[in-house]
């Protein structure tokens, strides 16, 4: 088979590529990045490449999701044309090549050193800074006719007298190589214990020497679209570094369906675990380099991920988490070894994932659980995390509830005209007067999308405004903002010519309709949570809004459209990526690890396909701010106020 040529503007970059290979495959092998939220399968149209030079194949079933416009200009959709034997130029719009802004910040509440209750009686002697990896040096004394005990009971021993841990498991590899070892290092040993849990250390490794000045872990937080990595020192608890960067996975889809799909119907599973290991170990490899520090000090990793982002990582099959009754592989994974996921580190390092509830409740929400401290309380809280699915856990120190709901991706800019993630040139600040529309860019550029927090900015001004009605539809036709495009009416947020891309960024009364249904997914089912506990919005204390969605979130503006419940803001929070705090705690602490499990456990998931009485809640949501205007009494009282003033 010929090698063919494609090259990719503005890049400038030239690869090789095979005959009937797609362009999408060619340019994520190549660390090209063009969106997809579909996984490839031609359905959501973000693809989209201009061919400058050279035939293709483009399959036709494709053409429904491009302008006539478009198509006379040689647009196509990467997931859908193919090599033809001959070279081709491609050119990827500005809006595909961009860097994600990367939330690797967080703003949890920190909870106080643990007591533990167990049979009415306070164990105060339960540690809050021990991490799950720790070096102890060892100082043996040499062996003699009068202290002729075996090597390794001499190291018990020791371990005894400078710990508490009387019963401490050694693994058969320690063994190899020890007696050599102790004799050649004049009797100084040092050993790497590791905790599953607060009660049952194992000894991983006996190293010779003194290597305990060096030992350092990291929390990873796995996202679908991005990976923060933080890399913490062992002996002090101290930060050494945060780092992230896009998931490569989001080259075979942009959502856990699609990759899920790509899995388990074109053989991709080791594709997509490979993926994500090469973008941790990249990560992990950086910020050793700054911190001067060798891959073997790292003997810790913990992971917080959603199921799919787990299952993947660890190379466990995900078919059967998206189809009914959505049964995951595992919930709970056992600890596995860094080596055999093929991360770099030192060879006994241990990855521990922490658990996930269901099939879209995961680790990250464990974590956020836990960074956030909601289960320490006795009020009434809610946490909140907004993407594809929206999930929602609503309890106190005493019990949890959970769910997932489908909100789709358009608070993420899939399935809306000009929406893109938050990454450089998306606008995610937007107000509107009758005198003019102010947009704010993410990097201060001229923009070339929207991203979720602008949208919602968009719709709130529009329904404020009165450019909208309390449908999504457009009233005020008159206004010289609006234009119809094949039928279609979209208000102008930015016109061509103060674009990066040079066509005007709108927003539809299509992607209205999908970001209402969003925002109505999302309400209906902490609504529903909460009366299935006979309790109302006004009942919560707290209301933890956690991610990168959140960082740039109005609250007033969530709040107008009926995203977010009409509380005082004052007790509405935004926590940042409490994933990563999340996984940072329990790295630190093997009381935390031990609560996050209990927290997965004490977490009671709802199946809302399974309640009908959601669909009526949806129903209802799917106005601005709801049909049931008493929810949000301070929007009702600005409409009023903006009316009479009008």
């Amino acid at each position: 088979m010929p090698t063919l040529k494609v090259t990719f503007d503005p890049h400038g970059r030239t690869v090789e590529a095979q005959t009937g290979e797609s362009l999408l495959n060619i340019a994520a092998r190549n660390g090209i990045e063009i969106p997809n939220l579909c996984g490839g399968q031609g359905v959501c149209g973000k693809c989209r490449v201009r061919i400058t030079h050279g035939e293709v194949d483009f399959s036709a079933d494709a053409m429904n999701l491009l302008d006539r416009k478009e198509l006379r200009e040689g647009f196509v959709l990467a997931c859908r044309t193919r090599m033809k034997d001959e070279d081709v130029r491609v050119w990827v719009p500005v809006a595909a090549d961009v860097k994600d802004q990367v939330l690797t910040e967080d703003a949890v509440s920190r909870y106080d050193p643990p007591t533990v209750l167990q049979k009415g009686r306070i164990l105060p002697d339960t540690p809050y800074f021990r991490p799950l990896s720790q070096k102890i040096l060892l100082e043996l004394p040499e062996p003699s006719l009068a202290d002729n005990i075996s090597d390794l009971e001499r190291i018990y021993r020791e371990l005894r007298k400078k710990t508490p841990y009387t019963d401490a498991r050694v693994d058969f590899a320690c063994l190899r190589g020890l007696s050599a070892s102790l004799r050649e290092h004049g009797w100084r040993v040092t050993a790497t214990l590791h905790w599953n849990d607060p009660n049952d250390p194992s000894i991983r490794s006996l190293e010779g020497g003194n290597t305990s000045s060096s030992n350092l872990g990291v929390a990873i937080d796995v996202g679908t679209t991005t990976v923060v990595a933080q890399l913490v020192d062992l002996r002090t608890g101290t930060i050494l570094g945060v780092k992230g960067c896009h998931n490569r996975q989001a080259h075979f889809g942009a959502d856990v369906i699609s990759r899920m799909i790509f899995a388990c119907t074109r053989d991709g599973m080791r594709t997509l675990t490979n993926s994500i290991i090469e973008t941790i170990d990249s990560l992990v490899d950086s910020l050793l380099a700054e911190a001067h520090a060798s891959t073997t000090s790292v003997t810790c990793f913990v992971v917080a991920g959603n199921t799919t982002m787990t299952h993947l990582l660890l190379g466990l099959e995900p078919c059967t988490i998206r189809l009914e009754p959505y049964i995951p592989t595992a919930n709970r994974f056992p600890p596995v070894s860094a080596a055999e996921l093929g991360l770099k580190s030192h060879p006994t390092a241990l990855v521990h994932c922490l658990p996930c509830v269901s099939s879209y409740v995961g680790g990250d929400i464990t974590a956020g659980v836990l960074a956030c401290g909601m289960n320490d309380r006795a009020e009434l809280s809610a946490l909140i995390d907004v993407g594809t699915n929206g999930e929602i856990v609503i309890g106190n120190s005493e019990w949890l509830v959970c769910c997932s709901a489908s909100a789709g991706p358009a608070f993420e800019g899939g399935g809306i005209k000009c929406g893109r993630r938050a990454t450089t040139g998306a606008i995610h600040k937007v107000s509107i007067s009758r005198e003019r529309v102010s947009c704010q860019t993410i990097g201060g550029g001229k923009p070339s999308g929207i991203c979720g927090s602008a949208l919602i900015d968009t719709l709130a001004e529009l329904f404020a405004e009165g450019i909208i009605d309390e449908r999504g539809k457009f009233v005020r036709l008159d206004d010289p903002r609006l234009q119809v495009i094949e039928d279609v009416p979209e208000f102008i947020l930015a016109p061509g010519s103060e674009t990066a891309t040079g066509e005007p960024v709108v927003i539809t009364e299509d992607d209205i309709s999908n970001l209402i249904k969003s925002k109505a997914a999302v309400l209906a089912a902490m609504k529903l949570l909460l009366d299935q506990l006979g309790m109302s919005f006004k009942d919560l204390h707290h209301v933890y809004v956690a991610g990168g969605f959140g960082s740039h979130l109005d609250v007033e503006n969530a709040i107008m459209i009926g995203l977010l419940p009409d509380l005082p803001k004052r007790r509405i929070r935004f926590i940042g990526n409490s994933s990563l705090a999340g996984a940072r705690s329990a790295l630190l602490s093997t009381h935390a690890f031990t609560k996050a499990r209990a927290i997965a456990r004490q977490m009671t998931y709802y199946e809302l396909s399974a309640h009908p009485e959601f669909m009526t809640e949806f129903v209802a949501a799917l106005f601005l701010p709801h049909t049931q205007r008493r929810l949000f009494p301070t929007v009702k009282e600005k409409l009023a106020k903006g009316r009479n003033k009008a």
